[in-house]
């Protein structure tokens, strides 16, 4: 018994119950993307974290600058979290709160992209409740390849043309009619040269005239 009662009270002492904590996680808008629980290690060499910091903070102001940008995946799921959180940010408080302007001023070197950020992205996406404000596609790639997979990282309602088709095939527009008409003719050629090879196959060879 005296072992037993030796261990309960190292057990009270160290893995004690941890008294209920006000709940902080409502304070910060939660994403609305799936993301790992922790970061990925980038290759930044000579310069550790501090070095992927500042290669985040590019992507990042690439983003909202360009509103699309291409990159190895890894590198763009990363920056995809951050973009998203400071977008979160920015559509919830406003530019009237201090704390999501100093964010905004970090992640934003250039501080045209403030007030792009605030003036146009947010009345973008004041409306959205139940949607992310970016999009993750897989760029093309080469096989075999022996560079890393790229993927795309652009946010919604960007002025370029769209890199994935959301209508449905419609066999009226200009381009499918005519391939439709292109590929009737190619049909009917091969008929009818299959037609005339049969002919020619069939009729008797020419036989000269006995003298």
């Amino acid at each position: 018994m005296g072992g037993r009662a030796a261990y309960a009270r190292f057990r009270n002492a160290f893995f004690s119950p941890v008294p209920s904590q006000p709940k902080l996680d409502k304070l910060i808008p939660a994403l609305r993307m799936t993301y790992p629980a922790r970061h990925r290690q980038m290759p930044t060499p000579f310069v550790g974290p501090l070095g992927r910091l500042r290669k985040l903070r590019i992507n990042v102001a690439a983003v909202i600058k360009l509103e699309r940008i291409e990159l190895p995946h890894h590198i763009i799921d990363e920056t995809r979290q951050y973009t998203e959180r400071l977008l979160s940010e920015a559509v919830v408080y406003g530019d009237c709160h201090r704390p999501t302007m100093e964010l905004a001023d970090f992640w934003l070197q250039e501080k045209q992209l403030i007030h792009k950020l605030f003036k146009v992205l947010v009345p973008r996406y004041k409306d959205i409740y139940n949607d992310t404000y970016t999009r993750m596609l897989k760029a093309p790639r080469v096989f075999p390849s022996k560079y890393p997979e790229r993927s795309v990282l652009e946010l919604k309602g960007n002025p370029f043309p769209p890199l994935i088709n959301p209508k449905p095939w419609n066999k009226n527009l200009l381009h499918n009619v005519l391939l439709e008409e292109a590929r009737r003719e190619h049909h009917e050629m091969t008929k009818t040269l299959r037609h005339h090879s049969g002919d020619n196959n069939g009729e008797p060879a020419e036989t000269g005239q006995v003298v």
